[in-house]
């Protein structure tokens, strides 16, 4: 007779709860069972709670041959209960992986999802590189197009400027012949009060001296007229008057005795 160690659900909907029994293997899950050995409470908080175990019971079914399940094989392990089933499926599936990985195959769900995420991300480092490279030869394209633009720039300007030299310098001979005659006019015009003062103050300076010349001609006459009449002699007195002036001498004599 095989016996097996394995779990029995008991508990409502979405309240799950499990009995670890030791049962013949013919038996169904919910069958007649050899032994009750523990519970396993999945739903409880305290993870030192959620199983209870009798280990020396459990030890012993295990020395009598029975075999446990896969799902109470690793409740077992964590509690650090070993036995011979768990190493034997360890070694069996290290050689399915082994073979497997041989054949360039992943061996579990984990494995595969691993694998799945070191694809992507090896994809995402790829698409970033060329994402990179994209956006340096972007700016090396606008960094040589930047370089090429002001040297286009500087021999468009160039030829316009030679383009442009000789009408620049036709207008400029004709700007200057037409300013000639007007800074001429404006140099005459700017001339002409200036002449205009000058004749007056020359007018001016000419009418002093003629009133200067006219005076000194008038004043001349008048001095010549005094010199002749200081020049000339005193007149003589008349027989008469030297008379009556020796008359006048006496008479004034006596009055003085």
């Amino acid at each position: 007779m095989a016996v097996k160690l394995r779990m029995t659900r008991i508990g409502r909907r979405h309240r799950p709860f499990f009995r670890i029994n030791a049962i013949e293997s013919r038996e169904p899950r919910d069958g007649k069972i050899l032994e009750k050995l523990g519970h396993y409470d999945p739903i409880e908080k305290d993870k030192d709670k959620q199983i209870v175990l009798n280990t020396e019971r459990v030890r012993y079914w295990l020395d009598k041959g029975a075999i446990p399940s896969d799902t109470v094989s690793e409740i077992l392990l964590r509690l650090g209960i070993k036995h011979k089933y768990a190493e034997e499926k360890a070694a069996r599936r290290a050689k399915a992986r082994a073979a497997a990985h041989a054949k360039g195959r992943l061996f579990t769900k984990t494995e595969e999802v691993a694998a799945e995420k070191a694809a992507a991300a090896e994809a995402k480092k790829a698409e970033e590189e060329e994402k990179a490279k994209a956006e340096q030869a972007k700016k090396t394209k606008t960094g040589a197009e930047a370089k090429e633009k002001p040297e286009a720039k500087a021999e468009v300007i160039e030829t316009k400027t030679e383009a442009k030299a000789p009408e620049a310098a036709e207008k400029k001979v004709e700007v200057e012949a037409v300013a000639e005659p007007k800074a001429k006019a404006k140099k005459k015009a700017e001339a002409k009060p200036e002449a205009k003062e000058e004749a007056a103050k020359e007018a001016k300076v000419e009418a002093k001296g003629k009133d200067k010349t006219k005076a000194k001609a008038k004043a001349k006459p008048k001095a010549k007229a005094k010199k002749e009449t200081e020049a000339q002699p005193e007149p003589q007195a008349t027989k008469g008057q030297a008379k009556e002036q020796q008359q006048a001498a006496s008479g004034d004599e006596d009055k003085k005795q």
